[in-house]
């Protein structure tokens, strides 16, 4: 039972590195039910129509990509099935590249043309005046796409003027752009919105899907991996899960077995 209590740390991080490769070589399944707040978007989404507009916000960069880039993927499948117009954005600098990844791979996979089907601005600094100028006139906010093309005239953008016109806003952040979104663009310029961040900040965003202020909201992997679920399109999320959840069986173990060995050996002890 000592020797137990006194296990090397490397025998625990040997055990954690099997459990991780053996379920990824395993392939096997786990029950990802989508949790309301996740539903709420996928809802939302389904009641827009034909050629209405959703703001997609990749407010993150290649540190959070395993969390939040399979969230843009199964949105931007979401809107492209059904047609709807997604413009694309950033307020990190080093997101562009990797959000426009996501607006080009997948805009191939379902012959979405830029400019015409979606459009993708990039990144411009100022957080809180750029919403604010996009609130005012998206055109003048961004004359040009990520592209250099000139933004007034593109198919895309029919019947946009400002973020007054958009039907849905989404914002995927590794930081605290939601916040930014609601304060500056939410709150003043009435648009529906919905938000997908790290798990770590997940806790923090509730009050706003309490309040109202956010309709939907996914939290890390898990809410990718629900989304996935839902518009049956599992990919990177879905296999993400099963390591994932593994080593969160295994760690559960390690704790039950850690506690019981150190009552049983202070009751042992005590006799």
């Amino acid at each position: 039972m000592e020797r137990l209590l006194n296990i090397d740390r490397r025998i625990i991080f040997l055990l954690v590195f099997i459990a991780v490769v053996v379920s990824l070589l395993l392939k096997f399944e786990l029950p990802i039910p989508a949790t309301k707040p996740v539903r709420d978007i996928y809802d939302k989404i389904e009641s827009l129509g034909e050629n209405d507009h959703v703001l997609l916000a990749l407010d993150y960069d290649p540190s959070s990509k395993e969390e939040l880039h399979p969230m843009a993927i199964a949105l931007l499948r979401h809107c492209f099935e059904k047609g709807i117009n997604v413009l694309g954005m950033t307020l990190w600098p080093g997101g562009a590249g990797l959000a426009e990844s996501a607006f080009v791979s997948i805009g191939k996979e379902y012959n979405m043309e830029s400019g015409k089907d979606y459009v993708y601005l990039g990144f411009k600094p100022g957080q809180a005046s750029l919403i604010i100028n996009m609130g005012e006139n998206l055109f003048t906010a961004f004359p040009n796409d990520y592209y250099g093309n000139n933004t007034v005239g593109m198919a895309a953008l029919n019947g946009v003027n400002s973020l007054k016109d958009i039907d849905y806003v989404i914002d995927l952040a590794a930081g605290q752009t939601i916040e930014t979104w609601i304060a500056y663009g939410k709150e003043k310029y009435k648009f529906d919105m919905a938000a997908g961040c790290t798990a770590v900040i997940g806790p923090d965003m509730y009050p706003f899907l309490q309040s109202g202020q956010l309709n939907g909201l996914m939290g890390g992997l898990k809410g990718a991996a629900e989304y996935e679920s839902i518009i049956n399109r599992k990919d990177m999320a879905v296999r993400g899960m099963r390591p994932q959840s593994v080593v969160h069986v295994l760690v559960i173990m390690f704790v039950f077995i850690g506690n019981a060995l150190y009552f049983l050996n202070k009751r042992k002890r005590s006799n």
